[in-house]
């Protein structure tokens, strides 16, 4: 989350440049990570997928029974890497500090070169029925958010940790739409200004 633009263009460079030393089903989940978020699961099928990851179609069912099979494998990618930047921010500094930073990391994200927004809410957008695996999986990544939130906030002592998560994780999901949306240095500012008046119970 926390990358510049640039960094996260060079990097991505320096992975195309090596993903055909990859295993199969590493390349279809590189390709299905760049695909479905910046054109939309829907928008893309199978054959695409395949001749982005150069294997076969039989090498793509050995791996995933179904395009919604590799979908949860790229948000689990996904979910992996929030996770990878906020916990260490959560376990390292003081509970106030870290949600302050976690959002900073937020902010940064969306600054980057191509960010558009939530991949998980982008994906659940595209999936209505609630009861999708992929719906489930998203579901997990908004529950493991609030849990990070209310377990700091507790931390803090807050007077409602549970009602102030809630309040955050909306912040958040806010967040990675205005990230998108709106002009981001004035959504850097708004966002903290109410980050900090939802942990200090204002």
């Amino acid at each position: 989350m926390s990358s510049t633009g640039q960094k996260a263009t060079d990097t991505t460079r320096q992975e195309t440049g090596t993903e055909g030393e990859l295993p199969p089903r590493e390349r279809l989940v590189r390709a299905a990570s760049r695909l479905f978020y910046y054109e939309g699961v829907r928008a893309i099928g199978v054959e695409r997928l395949i001749a982005e990851a150069g294997v076969t179609k039989a090498t793509f069912y050995r791996h995933f029974a179904s395009k919604d099979d590799l979908v949860v494998a790229y948000l689990l990618t996904k979910d992996a890497y929030y996770k990878e930047v906020a916990e260490p921010l959560a376990a390292a500094h003081p509970p106030a500090e870290a949600i302050d930073l976690i959002f900073e990391a937020i902010a940064e994200h969306a600054r980057e070169r191509g960010f558009r927004g939530s991949p998980f809410l982008n994906a659940a957008a595209e999936y209505p029925d609630a009861t999708h695996p992929v719906r489930g999986l998203v579901t997990c990544h908004r529950d493991w958010i609030r849990a990070l939130f209310q377990d700091l906030l507790t931390r803090l002592g807050h007077a409602d940790p549970e009602s102030a998560a809630g309040a955050l994780l909306m912040l958040y999901d806010g967040a990675m739409a205005a990230g998108y949306l709106d002009d981001s240095t004035a959504a850097h500012k708004t966002l903290l200004n109410a980050v900090r008046l939802i942990r200090s119970g204002g």
